[in-house]
């Protein structure tokens, strides 16, 4: 399922995304010539879980398998939705994971960027959201 009830007619858009975090950097991506970057990640397919999701979207993205047994759920962000109507909100399932595999940028983003909470500039609400709170938990500067 890719949306659930939030605010009557803009239903909330249901994300996994994946946290890979290596010395005290998260990686994070860019799509379409902007320079916006998030988190690798998108919408849960219908029938799909939010970790496989995360996993799928690891795949796509930034062309790495991640092995199962290394993803974990860190923390879910819920805030406005980036480029949407005032009012429809994303709720982003985080999952950390590790690969050995060297993140790549795939069809569907242009590049791939390590970033620290300095970067927050750079990022929708929701990303800035999450480099907040990989701080907070210790893993990013």
């Amino acid at each position: 399922m890719a949306e659930r009830s939030g605010t009557p007619g803009l239903p909330t858009i249901l994300v996994a995304a994946v946290a890979l975090v290596r010395d005290r950097r998260v990686l994070m991506v860019t799509a379409r010539a902007r320079d916006v970057v998030y988190m690798p990640g998108g919408k849960i397919d219908a029938g799909e879980t939010a970790f496989d999701a995360a996993i799928r979207e690891a795949r796509e993205e930034i062309s790495v398998d991640l092995d199962p047994a290394s993803v974990s759920e860190l923390f879910t962000v819920t805030v406005q939705a980036h480029g949407e109507p005032e009012g429809r909100l994303v709720e982003m399932r985080v999952f950390q994971a590790s690969t050995p595999d060297e993140p790549v940028a795939s069809a569907e983003v242009d590049a791939v960027h390590w970033v620290t909470t300095a970067d927050a500039d750079r990022c929708p609400p929701a990303g800035r959201e999450t480099l907040r709170r990989l701080a907070e938990l210790g893993l990013i500067d």
